[in-house]
């Protein structure tokens, strides 16, 4: 076995270090949880019979005689997302496996799965980051009834795996595997689908010309095929061990993908306490399992949404990371997928040339992987080298691709697209901030030009449309963090930043807000904390400052007097009260009002689960107490500052 990184061993180090007191408190909680929990059998007879009335025949006899393990199944199915629709077939599939197999299983609930794709410039954006928490505390609801021996999550796309991961742990003491549901097949390529958005930002096709090539791209079951969140989040479970191996880039609605959804029932239940091999979910992600997440994400390029959601998941665990861990590994983790906004390619070109067996062969042959870590396949990172086949009906692993099939998607350790993983963290006057240069061309990665300010994407869309932006300019865009409007994805200026970068102008992004696994050829440092809402310096940039960006060095700066700079203050928002109604937004005031920053995940409980002690459900030191109680009195007294002024 090749002997870990130096750089692995010492982020990891740290992160253990770091987390030693939140972390043995989690464990406490959930240990003390097995043998208390779930217990049907010390259920009362009325809490049990409504907790089968519900079934018929074998199952209803099946849970009634507190004999066989029961599966809870916290499903993410709608029929409206093309990622999620799929899923309706699954607890058939499931239940059918664990009859087979001498347990039962029982549909649990249901989480909502909202799509950026959807609301995508539009009010319900603002909804998407606290949809995650939704989904945390819908899987509590739905494990929350003592019923179950062990949980299978189905969810694929941005907020709902992460949602799901963060609900499940807090019943870190049932084993727990997440089934995928696959990506849809490949349509209109990527390239081709970013030409027309173009065409269409510049007047040159109209909406129907868009339509069509939209609906090319997106064109049936299963989640999109660029490396996006979505993706990301497959890959992450997998690497940390959450998954079957080489599970997550299987089609919907194959032979294949309905065996490994059987598979994943049997497996669950041969990690019940009930069989004698029992591994829970809150020990299979422990620190080495993150670190495991940073370096499969850095290794493909993968979304800068889990900057913020792998650190909010880690919380969830007790685990304490930051951007310092992320920026530390990019430097040593070599890029080794092509995939697009990374490249030409989709994950199903990338399925094809290897996948993530073959990333993970090369990965640990590197060093760069923990090999050492418990997984729902095993004790061992080796099991993910391997890949399902379906052998006279039964799914079978066999050792995965040594070589790559396609070199310019997928390569080995010894001949990476580039040295690095191409995500940097980026600091100075304008505050912390995170950027993802592996889809960004060289030249393009150092820029020093004046500054336009905006306060929403709107704001910018306007300008170009009026021939405005025909120049080098920082689009800097505020007051789009967590507390100001609930973070959304800043897509629209995708398209408009590309057009004027390829009319040969400089240009660059900056924001407060997020960008995504679409994040791609421009530079946008995006996520940069405190945000401006909170008195963050981005507050404090005016039209015509020279802004730095220095993505190799780190550096996010602006060339300004330090006493001018000192004298300034925080341009307060402008119509801060039309992002806080409407849409359901209403409804999220008191997550924007919590939410931790960026860099802490922006979650409205990080700080708080994982830090909880066996004994009472209280933070387990004052000062954690006080942090919290002195995070909600600054977000409350910076909203009443937002509140008065706008009246």
């Amino acid at each position: 076995m090749v002997s870990p990184h130096s750089q692995l061993k010492k982020v990891t180090e740290r992160v253990i270090k770091r987390s030693k007191p939140t972390r043995s408190a989690y464990l406490t909680r959930i240990d003390a949880a097995q043998g208390k929990f779930p217990a049907r059998g010390a259920l009362s007879c009325a809490n049990l019979a409504h907790g089968f009335a519900g079934l018929e025949g074998q199952e209803k006899i099946a849970i009634k005689a507190v004999r066989e393990p029961n599966i809870g199944i916290v499903s993410s199915y709608n029929e409206m997302l093309s990622a999620h629709a799929s899923y309706k077939s699954f607890p058939d599939i499931i239940k059918g496996a664990a009859r087979e197999h001498g347990g039962i299983a029982q549909f649990a609930g249901g989480v909502p799965a909202m799509c950026d794709g959807i609301t995508q410039g539009n009010a319900g954006m603002e909804l998407s980051l606290f949809s995650r928490e939704v989904i945390a505390m819908s899987t509590a609801v739905a494990l929350t009834h003592n019923m179950f021996d062990a949980a299978l999550c189905l969810g694929v796309c941005d907020k709902i795996v992460p949602g799901l991961a963060i609900g499940a742990l807090q019943f870190g003491h049932l084993p727990t595997i997440f089934v995928p549901a696959g990506p849809m097949t490949s349509g209109l390529t990527n390239d081709e689908k970013a030409k027309v958005r173009q065409e269409f930002a510049t007047g040159k096709c109209d909406r129907g010309a868009l339509l069509e090539a939209e609906a090319a791209a997106y064109h049936g079951h299963g989640t999109c095929t660029f490396y996006g969140t979505a993706n990301s989040n497959q890959m992450l479970m997998e690497v940390m061990g959450l998954h079957l191996p080489s599970a997550a880039f299987v089609y919907p609605h194959t032979p294949l993908r309905d065996a490994l959804t059987a598979e994943a029932a049997r497996r669950v239940l041969d990690l019940t306490h009930e069989r004698g091999n029992y591994v829970p979910i809150g020990h299979v992600v422990d620190e080495r399992a993150i670190v495991n997440g940073i370096v499969a994400l850095l290794a493909t390029g993968g979304s800068t949404n889990h900057t913020l959601h792998l650190v909010a998941i880690a919380r969830a665990a007790g685990i304490l990371i930051d951007w310092n861990d992320f920026d530390e590994l990019s430097q040593v983790v070599p890029l080794l997928a092509k995939i697009y906004p990374n490249g030409k390619a989709d994950v199903n070109h990338f399925q094809a040339a290897g996948g993530v067996a073959f990333l993970v062969r090369n990965l640990l042959e590197g060093g760069l992987l923990h090999e050492d870590v418990q997984t729902v396949a095993g004790h061992g990172l080796a099991h993910y080298t391997k890949e399902p086949k379906l052998i006279d009906g039964k799914v079978q692993w066999v050792d995965g691709a040594a070589e790559s099939y396609d070199a310019k998607v997928l390569r080995g350790i010894g001949e990476p697209f580039q040295p690095d993983g191409g995500l940097r963290l980026m600091q100075g006057k304008l505050g912390r901030g995170v950027i993802k240069i592996s889809a960004v061309a060289l030249e393009h990665r150092v820029l020093k030009a004046l500054a336009i300010v905006f306060n929403s994407q709107e704001e910018v869309q306007e300008a170009f449309d009026k021939g405005e932006l025909k120049r080098d300019f920082v689009a800097v865009v505020r007051f789009q963090g967590a507390r100001a409007n609930g973070m959304p994805e800043l897509h629209r200026l995708t398209p408009l930043l590309g057009v004027l970068q390829d009319q040969g102008f400089h240009v660059a992004l900056v924001t407060d807000g997020r960008m995504s696994g679409a994040s791609g050829k421009v530079p946008a440092v995006i996520h940069v904390s405190p945000e401006a809402l909170l008195q963050g310096p981005l507050g404090k940039v005016r039209t015509g400052d020279t802004i730095v960006i220095d993505a190799p060095a780190g550096l996010l700066d602006v060339e300004i007097d330090p006493n001018e700079w000192a004298s300034r203050d925080v341009e307060a928002p402008r119509n801060q009260a039309d992002n806080e109604a409407g849409f359901g937004r209403e409804l999220f005031g008191v997550f924007r009002s919590a939410a931790l920053p960026a860099e802490e995940g922006a979650s409205v409980f990080g700080a708080l689960i994982g830090a909880l002690n066996a004994d009472g459900g209280v933070v387990a030191s004052a000062p954690e107490r006080n942090s919290l109680r002195d995070n909600a009195r600054a977000a409350a007294s910076a909203l009443n500052k937002v509140h008065a002024t706008h009246h």
